[in-house]
């Protein structure tokens, strides 16, 4: 029913300005709109708003996550721009916060709102 329907992503801001600066400067991603409920972005076909919710609680699991083709080159390039990789105790990762699983790699980091984001490079 769903399936062939366009996707739209949501998180939660309570600073829309930083948010603002972190997706679209930082990041990269492009801004669409500013509305009075949301920041609208862009990101490769599919609709990302970021609610301007005010207090929230952000969640402590992965919010929204790209498919990467070179996990540690664009970790270092987000970590040359501010960004601190997270590290879990339960996962062993390496100088990066990279992450393995067998072929798999994975590294998070936070939005300025803690929500928590990912890239993952699938294996080849």
């Amino acid at each position: 029913m769903l399936a062939d329907l366009p996707l739209i992503a949501f998180v939660a801001t309570r600073d829309a300005e930083r948010s603002r600066a972190f997706y679209r400067d930082l990041l990269g991603l492009p801004l669409v709109a500013d509305e009075p409920w949301a920041l609208v972005f862009q990101v490769h076909g599919t609709m990302l708003r970021i609610q301007k919710a005010g207090e929230f609680t952000p969640h402590p699991f992965t919010a929204l996550g790209w498919q990467v083709d070179d996990l540690r080159e664009t970790v270092r390039g987000l970590i040359a721009r501010g960004v601190s990789p997270l590290r879990y105790p339960h996962l062993p990762a390496d100088d990066l916060g990279v992450w393995s699983a067998g072929d798999t790699m994975v590294a998070w980091f936070h939005d300025p709102d803690r929500n928590v984001l990912s890239l993952t490079q699938f294996a080849r």
